[in-house]
C-alpha cells in the first residue's frame, strides 16, 4: 500500500520513520516534506499529486486546515485516514464524501514501532478488506486499540499526550536524583530503565497496578513513604485535571 502524507510535522515524521518505506508527502511550504523524502526515499509533492498517486492518504495537517486541504484533495483520494485531533468521522466524511475515511489517534512512539494507535470503529467500512489493510498498516507501528467514536477524544487525552506526561515524570525524577548528587545522564538511565521495566512487568501481570505496587511496598518502608508523599502532592488529581484539560480542548 502506497501511503501519502498530507503534512510533514512531528507526527507525520514519526509515522513515516516507523513504516520505514519511501513516502509521498506534502507540506505547506516548511521544507519538512522534502527533508522527510530525502531521509526515507520517496517524493515531496503538492497535496493534490500526493492524493492522486497514493493508495491511502493520511491527513497529518492541523485540524483547522481540514476544509482547505479537502478542497485540494477530495475527489482525488481513493481512501483517507485521519490522525487529526478533535475531528469526528462524520466531519471527515463530509469533507471527503467520495472516499472511505478512517479516524485514528497514534502517538509518537510509533516511530520506534512500539506506539499505541486508537481506532474509531467505523460504520460503513467495518469488516471491509480496506479496513483490514489500514489496520494492518498501523499495526506495524505497535498496538492498535479499537474504540467507539464517542470515546476517541478521551482516548486521545491519554494516548496522544501521554509521551509528554511520561517525559515530564522522568524529568521530575531525574531532577530529584540530581539534587542528591547523581549525574543527570546516570539518573536518566536509572529512571527510564525502571519505567520501561515497570511497563513490561505491568503488562505481564495483566495490568494489575495494585499487585505490582504491593510487590515493592513494605508496610512503613521507603516505598510506602514515597507513595504517601506523591498522594499528598495530589498526583491523582493532577493527572485527572490534565486529562480533563486535554479532552475539553478536543
Amino acid at each position: 500500500m502506497q501511503v501519502g502524507l498530507i503534512g510533514a510535522g512531528n507526527m507525520a515524521r514519526a509515522l513515516a520513520r516507523g513504516w520505514g518505506d519511501p513516502v509521498l508527502v506534502s507540506d505547506s511550504g516548511s521544507g519538512r516534506a522534502a527533508a522527510l523524502a530525502a531521509e526515507l526515499g520517496g517524493e515531496a509533492l503538492p497535496s493534490a499529486q500526493v492524493a492522486q498517486r497514493a493508495d491511502l492518504v493520511v491527513l497529518c495537517h492541523k485540524p483547522a486546515q481540514l476544509h482547505d486541504v479537502a478542497r485540494e484533495v477530495a475527489g482525488k483520494a481513493r481512501a483517507v485516514a485521519s490522525i487529526l485531533a478533535a475531528t469526528s468521522s462524520s466531519v471527515l466524511q463530509e469533507a471527503y464524501p467520495d472516499a472511505p475515511v478512517f479516524r485514528l489517534t497514534p502517538n509518537t512512539p510509533v516511530e520506534m514501532r512500539c506506539g499505541i494507535t486508537v481506532y474509531a470503529t467505523p460504520n460503513g467500512t467495518a469488516g471491509s478488506e480496506l479496513e483490514a489493510d489500514v489496520l494492518a498498516l498501523f499495526a506495524r507501528l505497535g498496538t492498535v486499540v479499537k474504540l467507539p467514536e464517542r470515546l476517541m477524544d478521551a482516548a486521545g487525552a491519554v494516548v496522544g499526550v501521554g509521551p509528554a506526561y511520561h517525559a515530564l515524570l522522568v524529568e521530575a525524577q531525574v531532577d530529584a536524583a540530581v539534587r542528591y548528587g547523581i549525574d543527570a545522564r546516570t539518573a536518566s538511565e536509572l529512571v527510564v530503565g525502571t519505567m520501561a521495566g515497570s511497563a513490561a512487568l505491568l503488562e505481564a501481570r495483566g495490568y494489575d497496578t495494585l499487585g505490582v505496587r504491593r510487590e515493592v511496598t513494605s508496610p512503613g518502608g521507603t516505598t510506602a513513604r514515597g507513595l504517601a508523599a506523591l498522594e499528598r502532592g495530589g498526583i491523582r488529581s493532577a493527572f485527572q485535571a490534565a486529562i480533563d484539560a486535554a479532552r475539553n480542548v478536543s
